[in-house]
């Protein structure tokens, strides 16, 4: 019965937010809510979302602080450099800016952290798709591809809970993946590639004069500060594929920030930059927890760019929205999290799923661990199942001959569709800085990132990884 409730709340609530019946935040909450009367543990539901809340909340005071963060450091022009080369790679050429959008997302994204990835490649590439008048979804979709491809980093987490979970050396499970893992990043440029193609025939080939603001070289828009579109509605209607519109968007839509913006601190680049480095640097090494890292680091921007406090209540002002919906949207997804553990529906789901696979097939555990690792880890979060399902299927694995190195090697080949996941706070930033629907976003992503999945995967299998 738990098995059923819980696929139920899980199809109710994506089929909400696709259909837009219900926002993300009401649906996260209300949903389970209900659910949680259904399995007959009301009375529970306050202790459920407690613990969920508890669990997520370094989560959310970490995003919060990185939008801070890195919005300051839009703001001061510390990533203008970036966006120049990108525009010059990219020519105003739409293929070019897909492309670039994957590249972009697949380098930042070895810093090891989705959301930091996504505020930076939204950050540079939004006002391009704006001004051409491009998809919104191409964006979000490709970055969160390739960053569930590169998610698969030991310092990116999956690699992490796999070694963990089944007392292995992360290096023994990830360093013989990297084939598999290159065929992946090629398979997403070419997904690009031809994604591209497609708006380049949809939304014609302009000249780099034409998109470029005519006061400015620089196109780089704030997580929220000046210079930031507000027009939420259109860019939705854009992130769902109508229309072909080849004229570029209002200037309401779009804003270039130009090089003689007050909030420019040129004398300050290299404080500013070292100081990124060292936070990402920082993160990788693990010497202090992510949160941590980023609340001194936004203390630090802040304090040094902007020493007048106006200044600062000013910059932080400014990226209020962008605070204030990704958190929310976080703790929301703590109550849907915390019903689906509290309830036991997770633990069921996985043992439902598990005990499917015939004795048959046993000697195809790699195989059938890969497959199962699309839905479950898009279903449930990584921790959930590298620490709940993968050592369940490893111990199956081994009963007919398979080693856990395999297992732990085919559980990662379900990123890709993991980082677009609706338990996965990244994502969220990436809808709400490119201002897409979630519901736009999953309906557009997950058949591309499930078919990255597989080509994953398949190449495992092909090499003898898996």
């Amino acid at each position: 019965m738990l098995t059923i409730l819980g696929f139920g709340m899980i199809a109710t609530f994506l089929v909400l937010i696709m259909l837009k019946k219900m926002s993300p935040i009401a649906a996260l909450v209300l949903i389970p809510a209900l659910f949680c009367v259904f399995v007959g543990k009301g009375a529970h539901l306050g202790d459920y979302v407690i613990k969920g809340v508890g669990s997520l909340a370094p989560t959310a005071a970490m995003l919060m602080f990185a939008i801070i963060y890195f919005g300051v450091m839009i703001d001061v022009g510390l990533f203008d450099p970036i966006v120049r080369g990108i525009l010059r790679f990219c020519k105003a050429d739409p293929m070019r800016v897909v492309v670039g959008t994957a590249v972009l997302a697949a380098i930042v994204s070895l810093d090891g952290d989705g959301s930091t990835t996504f505020m930076i490649t939204v950050s540079a590439m939004y006002p391009l798709y704006k001004r051409l008048g491009m998809s919104l979804v191409v964006m979000t979709g490709v970055a969160a591809i390739a960053n569930g491809v590169m998610n698969t980093l030991p310092w990116g987490g999956p690699t992490a809970r796999a070694a963990t979970a089944l007392k292995l050396d992360a290096s023994d499970i990830f360093v013989p993946m990297i084939p598999a893992l290159a065929v992946g990043l090629v398979a997403v440029l070419v997904l690009s590639y031809v994604l591209g193609m497609r708006e380049r025939g949809r939304v014609g080939y302009l000249s780099l004069d034409k998109v470029l603001e005519p006061e400015s070289e620089t196109v780089l828009v704030g997580a929220g500060g000046a210079g930031s579109g507000s027009g939420s509605g259109d860019a939705a209607s854009k992130a769902s594929g109508g229309g072909a519109g080849t004229d570029a968007p209002d200037g309401d839509d779009f804003q270039g920030l130009d090089s003689a913006r007050e909030t420019l601190r040129p004398k300050l680049y290299w404080f500013n930059a070292l100081l990124t480095v060292a936070l990402l640097t920082s993160m990788i090494m693990e010497w202090l927890p992510i949160p941590v890292l980023f609340l001194i680091g936004a203390a630090l921007a802040l304090t040094v760019n902007f020493p007048h406090i106006p200044d600062q209540k000013a910059r932080i002002a400014a990226h209020a929205d962008n605070v204030v919906n990704v958190s929310g949207m976080v703790f929301a997804a703590a109550v849907f999290t915390g019903v689906l553990n509290g309830t036991g529906m997770v633990k069921h789901m996985a043992d439902w799923l598990v005990g499917v696979v015939p004795d048959s097939m046993g000697s195809q555990m790699g195989l059938v661990t890969g497959l199962l690792s699309l839905p479950l880890t898009y279903f449930m979060s990584n921790d959930g199942f590298y620490f709940g399902v993968l050592p369940v299927l490893a111990e199956a694995g081994a009963a007919h001959g398979v080693s856990p190195l395999e297992i732990a090697r085919a559980s990662l080949a379900g990123q890709a569709l993991h980082m677009s996941s609706p338990l996965v706070p990244a994502v969220y930033v990436l809808v709400g800085m490119a201002k897409v629907e979630f519901g736009d976003h999953t309906r557009f992503t997950v058949k591309w990132a499930a078919l990255t999945c597989l080509v994953v995967l398949g190449s495992g299998i092909l090499f003898g990884i898996i």
